[in-house]
């Protein structure tokens, strides 16, 4: 292959410029390159495999599903019922839980990837990913930090399964630098033991600020919640079934705005009238928001009980902060102990795709003309960045390998 040599002698004239790296020869890899090894790239390699192709996973940390690993926190369980979150060709154990754990939840992709014999390629941090129009190729370039060296795969095939959360989204707040409490983001918290008989303020109420608050309530602390946004909050179940499982049936029989109202009238039943204590909804009902603009309502797993009973204040917005105090934008000032961002995280894939204004810049998730989320041009996929968690991950997965088997 003529272009190989063209590359290979490329790598090294740029391995000449390198001071610390060893830059090896390019290696040619016959299926797809599979970006991140959580739960969407081995979903993707497990439906690949399935169909008799192989694949390569380029991991930046030394284990599976690092986020879930070591960015989540201790009493976390998936939001879903496990037969919405189960990857493909493999369900959850039957001992399992409706709810698994995190824990649990890491011991199922561990035996996900041994039963798929899927093994990758660990410590490998892609800095860059780009398709050459002469080869008709893409190139992808990783570093091995340990090794100081960079290596070069070259593929007919992208998958990019880094996941929506890869980053930290960290506001900047006026008067960050003067607050002597901790600030830390929910990424870096673990249980509330360390908060107890503390004021926490916890800035975000989506599903993981909720669950953070009731938490550290549980150990005694006392939190705040800031809300700033309206946001829909749903009963986790409905009539002993999952709120989500239930939406999914009548959506079968239903247009989209009739299970909203419907959705509404039982959560007003169940929750009483969240804007009384200050979690106004928005104009759009909880399914249509999700369709529109992607955003999830919470599903309740206690929080609104302790909301209610006072244990759990609610805030509004920020406008600055001072060495042991908070001011809000409705001008009331309080102190607080430590503030725990659960503001989120966005993609990191424009930081490393070159070559293609797919991936929007602001959030890394994917444009417009990604037709459908999961496909775009020149062989490249995504799988993950639905918004519709791992359940829209598993669809991604099944789509994506038989396209590439029809190629």
């Amino acid at each position: 292959m003529d272009w190989l040599k063209e590359i290979e002698g490329k790598s090294v004239h740029d391995c000449h410029k390198a001071k610390m790296k060893k830059m090896t020869k390019p290696i040619w890899v016959p299926g797809p390159v599979i970006v991140g090894a959580g739960p969407s790239g081995l979903a993707a390699a497990a439906c690949l495999k399935h169909k008799g192709i192989s694949s390569l996973i380029l991991e930046k940390d030394d284990i599976l599903a690092s986020i879930w690993q070591f960015k989540t926190y201790d009493r976390l369980r998936l939001h879903l019922p496990k037969q919405f979150c189960e990857l493909p060709l493999m369900p959850f154990p039957q001992n399992y839980p409706s709810y698994p754990t995190k824990q649990q939840f890491l011991a199922y992709l561990e035996s996900y990837a041994n039963h798929f014999d899927i093994k990758p390629a660990f410590s490998n941090t892609v800095v860059s990913a780009e398709f050459d129009h002469r080869c008709g190729y893409w190139r992808v370039k990783c570093e091995r930090v340990k090794k100081k060296e960079e290596i070069e795969y070259v593929c007919r095939w992208l998958i990019v399964a880094s996941g929506e959360n890869a980053v930290e989204v960290v506001p900047q707040i006026e008067g960050m630098g003067e607050f002597e409490g901790p600030i830390m983001h929910t990424s870096s918290y673990k249980s509330g033991s360390m908060f107890c008989g503390k004021n926490v303020l916890v800035v975000g109420c989506g599903n993981s600020g909720m669950e953070v608050c009731l938490d550290l309530c549980n150990h005694n602390a006392q939190p705040s919640l800031v809300v700033r946004d309206s946001v829909h909050i749903l009963p986790q179940q409905m009539f002993g079934k999952s709120t989500f499982g239930l939406s999914m049936s009548l959506l079968k029989w239903f247009p989209i705005r009739f299970v909203d109202k419907f959705l509404l009238l039982m959560s007003h039943f169940m929750l009483g009238d969240t804007a009384q204590f200050g979690i106004n909804r928005p104009k759009f009902g909880p399914l249509e928001l999700k369709n529109l603009y992607g955003k999830t309502p919470v599903l309740d797993v206690g929080t609104v009980a302790q909301i209610k009973s006072g244990k759990i204040k609610v805030c509004r917005g920020i406008k600055r902060l001072a060495q042991n105090a908070v001011e809000f934008v409705d001008g009331k000032i309080e102190s607080f102990d430590a503030i725990i961002l659960a503001t989120g995280y966005k993609s990191n894939v424009p930081s490393w795709l070159k070559g293609t204004d797919m991936f929007s810049e602001k959030d890394g998730l994917p444009r417009k003309q990604f037709p459908n989320g999961w496909k775009g041009e020149n062989g490249l996929y995504a799988v993950g960045f639905s918004k519709r968690g791992l359940f829209g991950s598993s669809i991604d997965a099944k789509r994506i390998a038989e396209d590439i088997e029809r190629s």
